[in-house]
């Protein structure tokens, strides 16, 4: 049966996966067989460990893979620390955790023509249903779409793992000079480029960057290469902006210390660039930061929120009304692969820097400590195979 006839949900339906004989828990020390169907997965308890779980097969328009290189997203560690985000994304059995991934090709299933055995891919986790009555799908915003998949998202698995089945539709193949750890890359820089596409940031544009974590440095990469100028990047750790500083010479850095005022704050930017911003891009979603990026507007600028944060916030609504800034956010992404693999591979983006730190598979739940653990010093932490 096609997906069109069954559904995304219940063909990756994660009770297949928990209720399978094979599947189990690692014991903590147990070293898996090298051929074993390993994952990290993440439980209401808040534990992260191992898990072995059966090495799927594929049907009718799907593909397995073999996972080569998986970033750890903030959003995992955030499952697995606090087992929600919002009230729509709940951790409520053990999920599998990983979005951020790129493979080869293993197997293909029936109907599949555009693949074949050791094909290179990036992997786009979002599925959607593509249905025409889906009015998201239809119009080319599925990231919208109210039944999508989106693998490491609860109750789906996710791709950090050895073997993943991935519809045929929704990998984009790497050309031979992109590397596997560039292809998971991607999937952050598609964040960041959805974020530059929908700001509508212009070539010469003032613009502000606040928070220098992985979405925040990846888009300083993708606003350096539109042509932004001049770029400030604000963070809370030095570590961080000497970190973009290395990456864009050409930014202007601001250590935003817990003892000013969001106006204060927006002050020293403006010094730092030397006139008011025409854009912000939030990466960090805290309430704050948010305050601090409006102050720092031009009239009739625009302040992009692509971070995540709490629930319900308080924005200076009267400083906003009169001086005509607009305020915008994002959800995930839709559209973005192809470009950012295209960027990557013709030299506009390098992202390989951002990776500070590599394990292997075996030694994933290590590899989330560290990811965890800001004194650790670690932008992106990857898992390879």
């Amino acid at each position: 049966m096609s997906a069109e006839t069954t559904g995304n949900a219940e063909i990756y339906n994660p009770r297949k996966v928990l209720d399978h004989p094979r599947f189990r828990v690692l014991k903590q020390g147990e070293k898996p067989s090298p051929e074993a169907n390993i994952a990290a997965f993440y439980n209401p308890a808040h534990e992260i460990h191992l898990v072995e779980k059966p090495r799927p097969k594929p049907g009718p328009g799907q593909v397995l893979l073999h996972v080569r290189a998986t970033g750890i997203c903030g959003s995992d560690v955030h499952f697995w620390k606090h087992g929600r985000i919002g009230d729509s994304m709940v951790v409520t059995d053990e999920c599998g955790s990983g979005h951020e991934s790129a493979g080869e090709v293993v197997e293909v299933g029936e109907g599949v023509t555009q693949w074949r055995a050791g094909d290179r891919v990036a992997i786009e986790a979002g599925v959607p249903c593509s249905q025409p009555s889906c009015d998201a799908c239809r119009t080319g915003r599925y990231n919208a779409c109210p039944d999508v998949v989106f693998f490491s998202t609860p109750p789906f698995h996710g791709t950090l793992t050895r073997w993943h089945l991935h519809p045929a539709q929704w990998l984009h193949r790497l050309p031979d000079s992109v590397s596997f750890e560039e292809g998971s890359l991607c999937e952050p820089l598609a964040v960041a480029l959805a974020g530059i596409e929908r700001s509508g940031l212009r070539l010469g544009d003032p613009l502000l960057i606040c928070g220098a974590g992985p979405i925040g440095l990846t888009s300083l990469l993708s606003a350096r290469a539109a042509g932004a100028e001049p770029i400030v990047i604000t963070d809370l750790f030095q570590n961080r902006l000497d970190f973009a500083k290395k990456l864009v010479p050409g930014v202007r850095t601001v250590l935003i210390s817990q003892n000013t005022t969001s106006k204060e704050q927006a002050l020293q930017i403006k010094e730092a660039a030397g006139c008011s911003l025409a854009v912000a891009l939030e990466c960090t979603g805290v309430e704050s930061s948010v305050h601090t990026a409006i102050y720092s507007m031009q009239f009739g600028g625009k302040v992009f929120i692509i971070g995540v944060g709490k629930s319900e916030q308080l924005f200076p609504f009267m400083y906003l009304s009169a001086n005509e800034i607009d305020v915008s956010f994002q959800y995930r992404y839709a559209n973005q692969y192809p470009k950012a693999i295209r960027l990557v591979a013709g030299g506009l983006i390098n992202i390989k820097p951002l990776v500070t730190h590599r394990f292997p598979l075996e030694d994933a739940v290590a590899a989330f400590h560290v990811a965890a653990d800001p004194a650790q010093g670690a932008i992106k932490v990857q898992i390879w195979d």
